[in-house]
C-alpha cells in the first residue's frame, strides 16, 4: 500500500522557505526564487519580500523572471558531496528537482550495496542527478533523454562531480525507440528509472502523453530487465495520478520476480510549517 510521505534530506544549499497563493519561496545557495507551484492553494506564512527574482506566468504561456537584481547565468548549489548547476530557464525551472534528493540517496545505497558494479537504465534524465548520484556510487548508467540541451546540461553536472571519465553512455533520444533498439540488441540491466513527463516531445518531435504511452514503455522495459535486476524506480508528477496507481505500474511490470512495489508522495518539509507534495515514487525492489 502507498505509505507516509518520503521526505528529501542531506539538502546542504536548498530550503523551502514558504509556500502558499500558488507560489514557492526557495533558497537556491545566496539566491532566493519565487516559482509558482499548482499545489501550494493554501495562504503564506507571511508576506514575502526578501527575494531575488520572482517568476510570473504569462496568458499566453510561458512567463518571465522578474529580477530585483542582476542573477549569475548559472552557480552550484550542493546536496551531500555532490554539486548540480542551477540555471533559472524560461520555463520557471532551474534544473534541479529538490525532492527527488530522496530518490538520489536510496539508488546511491543501492549502487553501494550490490557487491558489484550495477548496470543502470535512466530514462527521462533531464539534467542528470541521478545518473549523478549512481554514477558516483560506482553503478554503470546510460542516461538517454530527447533533449540535447538537458544532456548537455547533465554532462556539466558529471564534469563537476570529477566524473567526467565515469562509465555513463549520454544519449539523445526518443525512450520508446531507444528501448526498442536494445531490446533488438539483447541488453540489459540491473537497474531502471525513469521520470516521464506529462506531456512532452520526443527527438523527431513525437508526442509523449503519460496516460497513453507510459504502460506501453514499461511493458518494453520489463524485457530489458536482467534475471538478477535490483530496482525500478519511476517518478511522476502528473496531478491525480496517485502513488497507488504507480505502485501498480511497478508491480505489473516486474509481475513473476521475487520482488515488490512500494510507492509514496515526495514532499519538501517547509520551513514556515508543513510540507509541499512533490509527486510521486514507486521503487520496486529486489530483496
Amino acid at each position: 500500500m502507498a505509505e507516509a510521505p518520503i521526505l528529501a534530506q542531506g539538502w546542504t544549499d536548498y530550503s523551502l522557505l514558504d509556500a502558499g497563493d500558488g507560489m514557492k519561496l526557495e533558497r537556491w545557495g545566496d539566491w532566493t526564487l519565487a516559482r509558482p507551484d499548482p499545489q501550494a492553494l493554501w495562504p503564506p506564512a507571511g508576506p514575502w519580500k526578501a527575494w531575488h527574482a520572482w517568476y510570473h506566468r504569462s496568458s499566453q504561456g510561458g512567463g518571465s523572471w522578474e529580477k530585483r537584481v542582476e542573477l549569475p547565468a548559472e552557480w552550484s548549489v550542493a546536496w551531500g558531496d555532490l554539486k548540480f548547476r542551477v540555471r533559472p530557464t524560461d520555463f520557471k525551472h532551474t534544473g534541479v528537482f529538490p525532492e527527488q534528493a530522496a530518490n538520489w540517496g536510496w539508488l546511491s545505497d543501492q549502487a553501494r550495496g550490490a557487491g558489484r558494479p550495477l548496470k543502470v537504465l535512466n530514462l527521462f534524465a533531464y539534467t542528470g542527478a541521478a545518473t549523478v548520484a549512481l554514477a558516483k556510487a560506482g553503478a554503470e548508467v546510460t542516461h538517454v533523454d530527447a533533449a540535447k540541451g538537458m544532456v548537455a546540461w547533465a554532462k556539466e553536472n558529471a564534469a563537476i562531480n570529477g566524473l567526467r571519465e565515469a562509465p555513463v553512455r549520454w544519449l539523445v533520444d526518443d525512450c520508446q525507440k531507444f528501448v526498442d533498439r536494445e531490446i533488438r540488441r539483447g541488453a540489459l540491466y540491473d537497474g531502471l528509472v525513469l521520470d516521464p513527463p506529462s506531456y512532452g516531445r520526443g527527438k523527431e518531435g513525437e508526442a509523449w502523453k503519460l496516460e497513453k504511452h507510459l504502460w506501453p514503455l514499461l511493458k518494453s522495459c520489463a524485457r530489458l530487465m536482467a534475471p538478477q535486476a535490483r530496482f525500478v524506480v519511476l517518478n511522476t508528477y502528473t496531478t491525480g495520478l496517485s502513488p497507488l496507481v504507480l505502485e501498480q505500474l511497478a508491480g505489473k511490470m516486474m509481475a513473476g520476480r521475487k520482488g515488490s512495489a512500494r510507492a509514496a508522495e515526495l514532499a519538501l518539509p517547509i520551513v514556515s510549517g508543513g510540507l509541499l507534495p512533490c509527486g510521486a515514487t514507486a521503487r520496486w525492489t529486489c530483496p
